[in-house]
């Protein structure tokens, strides 16, 4: 049972401060909090992953995925991101909620320290969906995230990719299930952004690593 209910979780992560200056070669996009508690109430209330559990939140940005985790009862939350002026806004938004359980790595997602494998339970993300210039980038995060947890792996990839992910995943030996869809809501961050919003059907994705 979730130790917050869904609309609460929502309310409480509107409240969490996003990127003042996003980076377009990093693709941030903030995780909207509507999405953001669904993934996480899911997480627990279908699969028990959370509650007591140790979580790694991949490309944490701002820390709404690491906060909402630390709401939900997670044991222990690594927020892992390359980026210092981002983890700046996530240790703010760890202050303001007064929350202890969540430490910050600034580090490369695709460059993690053997050290850290099979060190978390469960690992939850919102890769950077690839662009032309950054083909396949999000496979590669869901690879990282695999390494980490022994468990369960979440994510979120585009809908129009799910074919590939599927095929990728059987050939990894790894169990992937949709557990979503969804439509993700992207306003316009970007000066090359024409329209105000945009949305994109994405799926959320439960994986289990081949040695589970």
């Amino acid at each position: 049972m979730a130790k917050v209910r869904l609309k609460q979780l929502e309310s409480y992560l509107e409240s969490v401060d996003d990127f003042e200056s996003p980076k377009i070669l990093l693709e941030q996009y903030a995780t909207r909090p509507h999405i953001a508690a669904c993934m996480l109430h899911t997480m627990e209330t279908q699969f028990g992953d959370i509650d007591g559990r140790r979580v790694a939140d991949i490309g944490c940005g701002s820390g709404r995925l690491s906060i909402g985790s630390a709401m939900l009862g997670a044991g222990y939350v690594l927020g892992i991101d390359i980026d210092e002026d981002a983890l700046d806004i996530c240790y703010n938004n760890l202050t303001d909620f007064e929350i202890s359980t969540v430490d910050m790595l600034r580090m490369d997602a695709l460059a993690l320290p053997p050290s850290l494998c099979k060190c978390f339970d469960t690992v939850v993300m919102n890769p950077p969906f690839g662009t032309k210039h950054n083909k396949g980038i999000d496979m590669k995060f869901l690879r990282a995230g695999l390494e980490l947890s022994t468990t369960a792996v979440y994510s979120l990839h585009k809908t129009s990719t799910r074919e590939h992910i599927l095929k990728v995943c059987n050939d990894w030996g790894v169990k992937a299930q949709v557990v979503a869809e969804l439509r993700y809501d992207i306003p316009a961050t970007y000066k090359h952004h024409k329209k105000r919003s945009v949305d994109i059907e994405v799926d959320f994705y439960r994986f289990e690593p081949a040695n589970k």
